[in-house]
Protein backbone atom coordinates (compact mmCIF):
# COMPACT_ATOMS: atom_id res chain seq x y z
CA UNK A 1 0.00 0.00 0.00
CA UNK A 2 1.11 3.52 -0.75
CA UNK A 3 1.28 6.43 1.68
CA UNK A 4 0.17 9.86 0.49
CA UNK A 5 1.01 13.19 2.14
CA UNK A 6 -2.34 15.01 2.41
CA UNK A 7 -1.98 17.74 5.05
CA UNK A 8 -0.10 19.00 8.06
CA UNK A 9 -1.37 18.52 11.61
CA UNK A 10 -1.93 22.26 12.05
CA UNK A 11 -4.31 22.18 9.05
CA UNK A 12 -6.81 20.14 11.09
CA UNK A 13 -7.15 21.52 14.64
CA UNK A 14 -9.00 19.40 17.25
CA UNK A 15 -12.75 19.38 16.64
CA UNK A 16 -12.44 20.22 12.93
CA UNK A 17 -12.42 18.43 9.58
CA UNK A 18 -10.57 18.95 6.33
CA UNK A 19 -11.46 17.58 2.91
CA UNK A 20 -8.45 16.27 0.94
CA UNK A 21 -7.99 14.65 -2.45
CA UNK A 22 -5.62 11.92 -3.62
CA UNK A 23 -5.31 11.70 -7.40
CA UNK A 24 -8.54 10.42 -8.95
CA UNK A 25 -9.97 8.85 -5.81
CA UNK A 26 -13.16 10.03 -4.10
CA UNK A 27 -12.51 12.87 -1.62
CA UNK A 28 -11.33 11.93 1.86
CA UNK A 29 -12.32 13.69 5.07
CA UNK A 30 -9.76 14.16 7.84
CA UNK A 31 -11.39 14.43 11.26
CA UNK A 32 -9.49 15.54 14.36
CA UNK A 33 -11.10 14.06 17.47
CA UNK A 34 -9.39 15.41 20.60
CA UNK A 35 -5.98 15.39 18.91
CA UNK A 36 -6.30 12.09 17.05
CA UNK A 37 -6.76 12.34 13.29
CA UNK A 38 -9.03 9.86 11.51
CA UNK A 39 -9.75 9.59 7.79
CA UNK A 40 -12.96 8.49 6.09
CA UNK A 41 -14.25 8.63 2.54
CA UNK A 42 -16.13 11.93 2.21
CA UNK A 43 -19.23 10.31 0.72
CA UNK A 44 -22.40 9.36 2.59
CA UNK A 45 -23.25 5.74 1.86
CA UNK A 46 -26.96 6.55 1.91
CA UNK A 47 -27.14 8.99 -1.00
CA UNK A 48 -23.60 9.97 -2.03
CA UNK A 49 -23.66 13.40 -0.38
CA UNK A 50 -20.48 14.99 0.95
CA UNK A 51 -19.91 14.63 4.69
CA UNK A 52 -17.50 17.58 4.94
CA UNK A 53 -20.44 19.97 5.29
CA UNK A 54 -21.72 18.06 8.33
CA UNK A 55 -20.93 18.71 11.97
CA UNK A 56 -18.20 16.77 13.74
CA UNK A 57 -19.31 16.12 17.30
CA UNK A 58 -16.87 14.11 19.38
CA UNK A 59 -16.26 11.01 17.20
CA UNK A 60 -19.34 11.26 14.97
CA UNK A 61 -20.14 13.21 11.86
CA UNK A 62 -23.62 13.91 10.58
CA UNK A 63 -24.52 13.91 6.90
CA UNK A 64 -26.13 17.30 6.30
CA UNK A 65 -28.53 15.94 3.69
CA UNK A 66 -30.59 13.40 5.64
CA UNK A 67 -29.08 13.33 9.13
CA UNK A 68 -27.30 9.96 9.13
CA UNK A 69 -24.48 9.71 11.67
CA UNK A 70 -21.16 7.92 11.13
CA UNK A 71 -18.40 7.02 13.58
CA UNK A 72 -15.23 8.58 12.13
CA UNK A 73 -13.03 6.08 14.01
CA UNK A 74 -14.57 2.99 12.42
CA UNK A 75 -16.70 4.28 9.56
CA UNK A 76 -19.78 2.59 11.08
CA UNK A 77 -23.20 3.91 10.10
CA UNK A 78 -24.82 4.74 13.44
CA UNK A 79 -28.28 5.93 12.41
CA UNK A 80 -30.74 5.57 9.57
CA UNK A 81 -31.11 6.26 6.75
CA UNK A 82 -27.51 5.02 6.33
CA UNK A 83 -26.85 1.33 6.97
CA UNK A 84 -23.54 0.81 5.15
CA UNK A 85 -20.28 2.02 6.74
CA UNK A 86 -18.04 4.59 5.05
CA UNK A 87 -14.55 3.51 4.05
CA UNK A 88 -11.77 4.38 6.49
CA UNK A 89 -8.06 4.93 5.86
CA UNK A 90 -5.00 4.36 8.03
CA UNK A 91 -3.50 7.65 9.21
CA UNK A 92 0.22 8.07 9.88
CA UNK A 93 1.61 11.25 11.43
CA UNK A 94 5.30 11.99 11.42
CA UNK A 95 7.10 15.33 11.75
CA UNK A 96 3.74 17.13 11.65
CA UNK A 97 2.75 15.55 8.32
CA UNK A 98 -0.47 13.60 7.87
CA UNK A 99 -0.10 10.67 5.51
CA UNK A 100 -2.84 8.27 4.46
CA UNK A 101 -2.39 4.67 3.48
CA UNK A 102 -4.44 3.73 0.41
Amino acid sequence: MAQHLVARVEDVPPGTTKRVQIAERPPILLCNVKGTVYAIEDVCTHDGGALDQGELEDCTIMCPRHGAFFDVRTGAALTLPAVTPVRTFSVHIENGEIRLET
